[in-house]
């Protein structure tokens, strides 16, 4: 259980990239959207399956990102991380999920400057 409540701290703070409010607040991620699994020895795989605020968002590949990013930096176990989202909640699920899974796709995100200040503001805990 500490592994699942760890994994939901992390995330639950995690702000929206364009409202001021945590995607916790905004239901995007839910205490039923993580899953914890043991895999091997001391290590898990760790789920997320979010939930977009509107079908078409823009930000899902975008809050997809701040979460992965936030728990590689934060989960205090070894892991793998497989992040989705929740079926039937966005028109291009198939599209963002393969994207948020793959390291280079990630990796490349990352270099962006822009989307790289975006996604560092959304992670900072607040102070």
């Amino acid at each position: 259980a500490g592994h699942f409540s760890s994994a939901l701290d992390i995330i639950r703070t995690i702000r929206d990239p364009e409202k001021p409010n945590t995607l916790e607040e905004l239901e995007v991620v839910t205490e039923s959207c993580v899953e914890v699994q043991e895999i091997g020895e001391d290590e898990y795989l760790v789920v997320i399956r979010f939930t977009p605020t509107v079908p078409h968002c823009s930000l899902a590949t975008l809050i997809g990102l701040c979460l992965r990013i936030k728990l590689q930096r934060c989960l205090p176990f070894r892991h793998k991380l497989e992040i989705y989202i929740s079926e039937g909640t966005h028109s291009t699920e198939e599209d963002i999920n393969k994207q948020i899974n793959d390291k280079e796709r990630v990796a490349a995100a990352m270099e962006n400057p822009n989307l790289r200040e975006i996604v560092e503001q959304c992670v900072t805990e607040p102070d």
